[in-house]
């Protein structure tokens, strides 16, 4: 019986939320944490709205209504922005789920100043803090039981995913891979800054990578963090090589793995693919996109990316990013109503 009454539940959840708007609302910055951005349903009016160099389609400040009663949370990537998750946010929505971005300490797209372990370390505990915050809202604490959370990270999102997964890595272990895996992972290691073009000039940034790297990521102390509320994980192309597998290979809640074959930031063999590697048949393969590069997730992408941030996040040829981020972000939302929802 179990199986017809789910349906039939979700079903009129979805229905009674069709004509609902996606509010946008805002939990102000503190002296500790950046802001949190919501999304939520909402019985205003959307309109157009801008936000940086996107136009949405929300509305600000509008009046919550009661969803389906479950948080989730999204962890954005390096240097990234609550408007480029917007999509799945929608979708999450439309299902009845509020939505917290919190902005993560200088690495986000104000400020992206200390982006790799140093934010790494940090993004787990202000999540957490994310979920106190909403927690202690008022406009959504009487809507919400927070005893079951969902997280979604995608690219260093995804390593905050991890780490509430139970996982466990450590700068040193950052240290280690890129010592034996540079060139192969080369953005991986240095994020941005440069790139490995095959001249005279390959050499020195080598050494200069490595020099930094083995100066700032030596601590071999293990980074673990826990959040009892936290009910279920997706990990969307994650930042993942530092990570001991043993303690992802059985994850202590849910956790869904989305990988992107063309990758080129992350490659895949260094990441995503050493976690399904270690996971399976513990967690789930929600999606696997063998078209799509590192920025397939990002919807709406950001626009007019240029030079090596273009080279890395933008489409690579082939990819069919109008089918195929909408079915991602319906297979990740089914994913958190299987294990968030009674």
């Amino acid at each position: 019986m179990r199986s017809f009454r789910w349906p039939a539940l979700a079903l009129a959840l979805l229905s009674g939320l069709a004509q609902a708007a996606v509010g946008l609302g805002e939990i102000p910055a503190t002296a500790d944490d950046g802001p949190v951005t919501l999304y939520y349903p909402s019985g205003d009016e959307a309109r157009p709205v801008q936000r940086g160099r996107f136009t949405l389609t929300l509305a600000p400040q509008g009046t919550p209504v009661r969803g389906n009663g479950r948080l989730v949370v999204i962890s954005h990537g390096s240097g990234g922005s609550p408007w480029v998750h917007a999509d799945l946010a929608r979708r999450l929505v439309e299902a009845g789920f509020v939505v917290a971005m919190p902005e993560h300490r200088a690495d986000n797209y104000r400020d992206d100043t200390d982006p790799g372990p140093d934010s790494w370390t940090m993004r787990p505990a202000e999540v957490s803090r994310a979920i106190d915050a909403v927690g202690r809202d008022a406009r959504f604490a009487p809507l919400l039981k927070l005893d079951k959370v969902g997280v979604y990270g995608m690219s260093a999102g995804g390593h905050t995913a991890l780490s509430m997964a139970g996982g466990r890595w450590s700068p040193a272990g950052f240290k280690q891979h890129c010592e034996a895996h540079l060139v192969e992972d080369f953005q991986s290691c240095v994020g941005l800054i440069t790139r490995l073009t095959g001249g005279p000039l390959d050499g020195l940034k080598k050494w200069a990578a490595l020099a930094v790297i083995r100066h700032r990521f030596d601590d071999a102390n293990p980074r673990v963090h826990a959040d009892a509320r936290v009910a279920a994980v997706v990990a969307g192309v994650p930042s993942s090589a530092d990570f001991d597998m043993a303690s992802l290979a059985a994850p202590r809640v849910p956790l869904g793995l989305i990988t992107a074959q063309q990758d080129r930031w992350l490659v895949p063999r260094f990441h995503s693919d050493r976690v399904l590697q270690a996971c399976l048949p513990r967690c789930e393969h929600i999606a696997d996109l063998p078209t799509g590069g590192h920025g397939a997730l990002l919807s709406p992408p950001p626009p007019g990316l240029a030079g090596l941030a273009g080279e890395m996040l933008n489409d690579p040829p082939g990819f069919d990013r109008r089918a195929t981020t909408a079915e991602v972000d319906r297979t990740t939302t089914a994913f958190f109503m299987r294990h968030l929802l009674p």
